[in-house]
């Protein structure tokens, strides 16, 4: 969903007394600090209406996926230069990418408070089908698969919009996996688990 909060994410659209982007820094600060996000406190400290705001930002759970994507987003480009930094290649890239992006998500607090406070709404947010965050990941890891094969340090197994799809999947599974399923998380076992699934072997 195009948002006008997403639309002036990417750098788009018309400044007004308040913006869309003021609504996602004053939450995206609270968020951090571990507040609830309330739509209409929110609103009246921004000094809209709470049907601007809803307009803004289309509903809270797409403003809490900007957020949070705005916190991974960092996470993954780090990773992957930290990963490029190494001369990985391949199948090897992509696993060691995705853990050291599983690791990062997995140890910051304000993602695991969010988490422990209500479990359930947090998963929505975070990797159900309709998720901002999911979609963007799998978008992302497209991109970054898509290029290992045109580099010629790939030959993907499946389809690669399959495999970005179960590779995100695999991590959601691991790093959320005390909320899933009561299991402690295994990051390592997530990255072998990738880099099999890549045409790649274990160590």
């Amino acid at each position: 969903m195009a948002t006008r909060l997403a639309r002036e994410l990417a750098g788009k659209g018309a400044k007004t007394k308040a913006t869309p982007l003021d609504a996602f820094q004053l939450a995206r600060k609270k968020w951090l600090a571990g507040e609830r996000i309330d739509i209409g406190a929110l609103a009246k400290e921004l000094g809209v209406g709470r049907a601007t705001l809803f307009r803004w930002v289309g509903s809270r759970e797409l403003l809490l996926g900007e957020i949070i994507w705005s916190i991974q987003l960092p996470f993954m480009e780090r990773a992957r230069a930290e990963v490029r930094a190494t001369g990985a290649r391949g199948a090897a890239f992509e696993a060691s990418v995705s853990e050291r992006l599983m690791e990062a998500i997995r140890s910051f607090p304000p993602l695991r408070r969010f988490i422990e406070s209500d479990p359930e709404y947090a998963l929505r947010i975070l990797t159900s089908k309709s998720s901002t965050v999911q979609s963007r990941n799998v978008e992302l890891l497209r991109a970054s698969i898509e290029e290992q094969v045109a580099s010629g340090h790939l030959t993907p197994p499946l389809p690669v919009d399959t495999l970005a799809y179960v590779i995100v999947r695999i991590g959601e599974a691991f790093v959320y996996a005390d909320v899933i399923s009561g299991r402690e998380p295994a990051i390592d076992q997530a990255a072998a688990a990738i880099l099999v699934l890549l045409g790649g072997k274990v160590k």
